[in-house]
């Protein structure tokens, strides 16, 4: 094996495997084998008296009936999935129906987005959309409201901001091209992620810390900082969609296999289908093959003018084709990805010191991208409001 088709493979595992951390430690663990040591009794066995020939055979009964209940589950959840793949599918068809009804993107918000990355870009142009998105402008006036932000104004003022178009100018323009991609992917998000209990959190720290990896790395190589930003806000876009199509998706279709199963009077079926819930398997396959497409759909369905995604979308999901170069965006997203997946990874201790030097090489980091980013802030927007 040459070493690019080694690094290659080493990018692709551990993309799958920061997949599957957004579902949950323990279940990345499994995903890698990992042995859970919290599951291991250290203790002395207990000493256990000899079964009589009557409980062995009840034993070994119960335990055939255990296991054909299990594939019988397991039969239940392969049906009930093969219909969620194609219902989801289907849906992605009508990638409008999916903009409006499951993320609820308004139009206004890539108008926003367009205006802020043109030199042009103006308060007053900003304030008639900003008015029509009432959740933008409450956010808005509630940054300038935080305490943080009003002892930064004590200078001037300490009277409390109470609409939009004053928090507007009391933030700025330059502040607003980072707030505004943030407050929009943010109000995206599904509003739970059951039972998937920190997958919501883990997808605006993924999120987060992809924009500000892409803002650094744009600054670093002479690539406009508000578009790497903006892109790297908007790159998750497709697992947010994912996500909340797959929750919702199985939801209605569990709910209508469990009522036929009932009016039919398919007792094993009706009991095997209340034992099943959402799998973390199913999604987090489904987030790494489909979400960069998705998120590309998105895109270019928001019919953004000023900013220039659409080339870098498509080397993105498709790669550079031959004769064409690598756009400098498209290197600075695929290094951003890389890094905050390498961020989550490396806090939850599920990569390895090899892994790394091989994912940051297949990727060309330099020693000065990487100086830079082992010393920066990937939590919070580094914002000053006057």
């Amino acid at each position: 094996m040459t070493e690019l088709v080694s690094q290659q493979r080493t990018a692709k595992i551990l993309n799958q495997r920061a997949h599957d951390l957004l579902l949950g430690h323990s279940f990345a663990h499994q995903q890698i084998g990992f042995i859970h040591t919290l599951d291991i009794d250290y203790g002395e066995p207990m000493k256990q008296r000899t079964l009589l020939q009557v409980e062995v055979a009840a034993q070994h009964k119960r335990q055939q009936g255990s296991t054909a209940h299990h594939k019988y589950r397991a039969q239940a959840s392969e049906v009930l999935h093969n219909a969620i793949e194609t219902a989801i599918f289907k849906q992605l068809n009508d990638i409008d129906a999916v903009i409006e009804n499951t993320l609820g993107i308004e139009d206004g918000i890539a108008t926003i987005l367009d205006i802020l990355a043109v030199k042009s870009a103006s308060i007053g142009r900003l304030e008639p959309l900003i008015n029509d998105l009432s959740w933008l402008g409450r956010e808005l006036v509630t940054l300038v409201n935080l305490p943080y932000y009003r002892k930064q104004r004590s200078k001037n003022t300490s009277v409390k901001v109470d609409n939009p178009a004053l928090a507007l100018r009391y933030i700025g323009l330059e502040n607003l091209r980072f707030i505004i991609p943030t407050f929009a992917v943010r109000h995206w998000m599904p509003h739970s992620t059951e039972p998937f209990s920190l997958l919501k959190r883990r997808l605006n720290e993924s999120v987060m810390a992809n924009a500000l990896a892409a803002q650094k790395i744009a600054q670093m190589n002479d690539v406009n900082e508000v578009h790497a930003f903006t892109l790297g806000m908007l790159l998750d876009i497709g697992r947010v969609a994912l996500t909340r199509l797959y929750l919702k998706t199985f939801e209605q279709v569990w709910q209508r296999k469990v009522q036929l199963a009932r009016k039919e009077n398919e007792k094993d079926l009706h009991t095997a289908l209340l034992e099943l819930k959402p799998d973390p398997l199913f999604l987090t396959t489904l987030l790494n093959n489909k979400s960069l497409e998705v998120s590309a759909k998105v895109i270019e369905k928001m019919a953004l003018r000023y900013l220039p995604f659409k080339g870098v979308m498509q080397q993105l999901v498709s790669g550079v084709e031959k004769g064409d170069s690598m756009l400098p965006l498209t290197e600075v997203m695929l290094k951003a990805r890389c890094y905050s997946q390498y961020l989550g990874l490396k806090e939850h201790q599920l990569i390895e010191p090899d892994e790394i030097v091989a994912w940051f090489s297949h990727f060309k980091f330099t020693k000065t991208e990487l100086k830079t980013l082992q010393t920066s802030n990937f939590t919070n927007l580094a914002i000053q409001i006057d």
